[in-house]
C-alpha cells in the first residue's frame, strides 16, 4: 500500500512523535500513584520510572520503536532504514539493561500493548518487584 502522505509530510509527522510523555507512560503514571516511583528520574539509562530505594527501573517500550514480537509490523517504505533503527534500539535496550543489572538494579521492560490492555496486571507486577531488592 502506498503512503498517502508526501515524503516531506511523513518526515514531519514522524518528527513530532515524542520520546517521553506518551499515552502508555501517562496511563501507567496515573495507575502508579502512591507507589513512590519517580517518573523520568535523571539516572543511567533514562528509565521511565524508578525507585532508588528498591533499586527498580521500569521501561515502557513502544511496540513499533522497540520491535515488539507481537505487534510490530514492518513499514512499507525505507525498510533498510527502519530495520537498522529498530535493531539499534534493541541493542541499546540490552546494553542499558545489562549495565543497570550489573549495578544491582532490577529492570522491568514492559510493552506498550500490555500497559494499554492490562494496566492493572502491569501495576501488580511492578508492586511485587518493588518488594524485592535486586
Amino acid at each position: 500500500m502506498a503512503d498517502v502522505h508526501t515524503p516531506e509530510q511523513r518526515s514531519y509527522n514522524m518528527s513530532r512523535i515524542r520520546g517521553s510523555g506518551t499515552k502508555p507512560e501517562l496511563l501507567l503514571k496515573n495507575a502508579l500513584r502512591g507507589t513512590r516511583l519517580r517518573y523520568h528520574p535523571k539516572m543511567k539509562g533514562n528509565p521511565d520510572f524508578a525507585s532508588r530505594k528498591n533499586r527498580l527501573a521500569v521501561f515502557v517500550d513502544g511496540c513499533f520503536w522497540h520491535g515488539c514480537p507481537r505487534c510490530y509490523t514492518e513499514p512499507v517504505t525505507r525498510k533498510d532504514f527502519w530495520k537498522a533503527k529498530i535493531e539499534r534500539n534493541r541493542k541499546r535496550d540490552m546494553t542499558v539493561t545489562k549495565a543497570l543489572r550489573k549495578d544491582g538494579w532490577k529492570v522491568l521492560r514492559i510493552w506498550e500493548h500490555d500497559v494499554k490492555k492490562n494496566t492493572e496486571s502491569v501495576v501488580k507486577k511492578i508492586r511485587m518487584n518493588m518488594n524485592v531488592i535486586a
